[in-house]
């Protein structure tokens, strides 16, 4: 199924995961208290998640995201998605990878936005990002740094 909402409860997390897909793109990425009524539990990539979850090394790269932000966010959400499993940069680092200017106000500033309002947080793997928002709660994140440490 390309469309649709999944969500299934992470012991993992002491949250449920949440994916939306729409044509065949995810859409969106949430973590909330408990999967909703509504939502389907099957889902590949639900599973490769869980997976992720136990330890499994998996980029994401492959995975369709559907980016529905201003153009600069975009480039630093992409640059976020080449950050590799395991590792972790400084914004400074997203930034210039994005063709941003760390000493510019504006730019910093667009770059923690990007982060902060990141619709896809585990395919857009804004945890790898040192000392910025995320999308995902600071519970999520880090739990998120820790498995990827191991």
């Amino acid at each position: 199924m390309d469309v649709g909402v999944f969500a299934r409860e992470s012991d993992r997390l002491g949250r449920a995961i949440e994916i939306g897909i729409a044509s065949g793109r995810v859409i969106s990425v949430s973590f909330p208290a408990s999967p909703p009524a509504d939502a389907a539990s099957d889902h590949p990539l639900l599973d490769r998640a869980f997976a992720y979850l136990d330890g499994a090394s998996d980029h994401f790269d492959d995975v369709e995201v559907a980016l529905t932000v201003p153009t600069e966010q975009r480039r630093v959400l992409e640059a976020t998605r080449n950050v590799p499993y395991g590792e972790t940069v400084s914004l400074d680092r997203v930034m210039r990878m994005a063709d941003l200017d760390p000493d510019e106000a504006e730019d910093v500033e667009t770059a923690r936005t990007a982060l902060a309002e990141n619709p896809v947080p585990l395919f857009v793997p804004d945890h790898r990002v040192r000392d910025a928002p995320s999308g995902a709660p600071a519970s999520v994140t880090e739990r998120l740094r820790e498995i990827e440490s191991i």
